[in-house]
């Protein structure tokens, strides 16, 4: 087992990994930016160095000065965390050159499954289901207008590199295509530092369901179930849930099946997700791969029991899986928000600021991931996420009342949020049937928005 492992993140996941660190008691080394010096991460370690100013490029993702603090402080691995350098294939090679762990998948098979059009044909070789579209990446436009004519609007237009939303366009009438494809390649450029786009059919109103997979270096790969992430905003998540009310038994086990040999074809090692969406007859197709832990990952460990930051490092480690497939069993239901400093009046507009005051909620099945403490100043420089506020219970309408108990309880005060809109969509009557797709919030923003100005909640029927 490692003994010394540098966290190259920040905020809640930093935190998440330092507490994996310490409970297998390994000395965890945290890194951090100028912005960051008075972050809960830092304040919990005893090894805490400064890689640089504010700026990602500058300090998150400056993989030499990353490198130089974990050689010098002798730690034997490196854990990413997400966003950042986790999917980056360069780092995690120089790890790799400097005899350094790095605690995913390796640089070849985040290559392969980072560019999604090369993902998605290797996924058809495979066997497993992938939208209509492109069979790799099409070169210009009109060749991607072509394509849409022959498999129908509408269509939507995908970055390679892409994740996050960005470089993606839908496309619902011919003469659209054309000048939105170049629109998603140049934010693709800019974004991704590549123009490569491919073309694939637009699934309307989905559900984005994704499976959790652990596979170790001895070629084990084992799924630990389903998470509903269909409560998105601007292709982002805002909610998720395990297991999705969606899926019958026997739809699950085709699906996790599905992500079993989705890892297997990709030689996959450490923990991943495989992402698909299901239409509403059933039919569900593969999207994209995720090659490192999910910002939603606590409902998977609540519903399962396994820790899947301590299986990562194990994993890294050179250790066999801890479970079998016959292991794992879904017992009650999870639900995660996503506590943003936001505005959800003017179209989510982030709003960092100081944190003046926090209660956070507890009691019985209510978890929270979070770098928040009363002081703190949130730096403006990095995405909005100030906390993940998590419940469990036994079934998922418990689940969903105990969500609601902790955020009322829920207290920050500072930074506009988005906990009010958050407690509506857990009183809206189409979330509580679990009768919801990826359209959910926008069909509704305007009516939950109503529901917080003035107070009004709907009751579950």
């Amino acid at each position: 087992m490692f003994k010394r492992i540098l966290i190259a993140n920040r905020g809640e996941i930093a935190v998440r990994v330092f507490r994996a660190c310490r409970e297998l008691d390994i000395e965890p080394v945290v890194v951090y930016s100028q912005a960051d010096a008075e972050a809960l991460h830092v304040q919990l370690a005893e090894r805490a160095y400064c890689i640089g100013p504010a700026r990602s490029a500058d300090s998150y993702l400056n993989m030499d000065a990353i490198l130089t603090v974990a050689q010098a402080t002798g730690c034997d691995a490196i854990h990413p965390g997400y966003g950042f350098l986790s999917e980056n294939d360069q780092f995690a090679d120089a790890c790799a050159q400097a005899g350094i762990a790095f605690i995913g998948p390796s640089g070849d098979v985040i290559r392969a499954m980072g560019n999604k059009a090369a993902a998605r044909k290797l996924m058809v070789a495979a066997g497993v289901p992938v939208v209509p579209g492109s069979d790799g990446a099409v070169d210009t436009a009109q060749q991607a207008k072509e394509l849409a004519d022959s498999i129908d609007y509408p269509v939507l237009i995908k970055a390679a590199a892409g994740g996050g939303g960005r470089g993606m366009r839908r496309v619902f009438e011919p003469d659209q295509l054309i000048p939105l494809f170049e629109e998603a390649r140049s934010e693709s450029v800019a974004c991704f530092g590549s123009g490569e786009m491919y073309l694939e059919k637009l699934i309307l109103n989905p559900r984005h369901i994704e499976f959790q997979i652990l596979a170790d270096k001895e070629g084990h790969v084992i799924q630990l179930g389903d998470r509903d992430c269909s409560i998105q905003r601007r292709n982002q998540k805002l909610l998720e849930e395990s297991p999705s009310k969606a899926l019958t038994p026997e739809l699950r086990a085709r699906m996790g099946a599905a992500a079993v040999a989705a890892a297997r074809a990709a030689h996959y090692e450490n923990a991943g997700t495989i992402e698909f969406v299901l239409d509403q007859e059933g039919n569900f197709y593969f999207i994209e791969m995720n090659t490192r832990i999910q910002v939603e990952h606590p409902v998977t460990e609540l519903v399962t029991g396994v820790d899947l930051v301590r299986e990562q490092i194990r994993i890294a480690a050179g250790l066999p899986l801890a479970h079998t497939q016959e292991d794992i069993t879904l017992r009650g239901h999870a639900i995660e928000c996503r506590i943003n400093a936001e505005d959800p009046a003017h179209d989510f507009q982030p709003r960092p600021g100081k944190i003046d005051f926090v209660h956070l909620p507890g009691g019985c099945g209510v978890r929270v991931d979070t770098g928040l403490y009363t002081g703190y100043t949130l730096p403006p420089f990095y995405d909005s996420l100030m906390a993940k506020l998590i419940v469990y219970a036994p079934t998922r309408l418990e689940a969903i009342r105990r969500m609601r108990r902790a955020l009322e309880e829920l207290i920050i005060q500072g930074p506009p949020n988005n906990v009010d809109l958050l407690h509506q969509i857990l009183h809206h009557p189409d979330f509580v049937r679990g009768n919801y797709t990826t359209g959910f919030l926008e069909a509704n923003m305007d009516t939950l928005l109503a529901w917080s100005r003035s107070g009004e909640e709907t009751e579950e029927k």
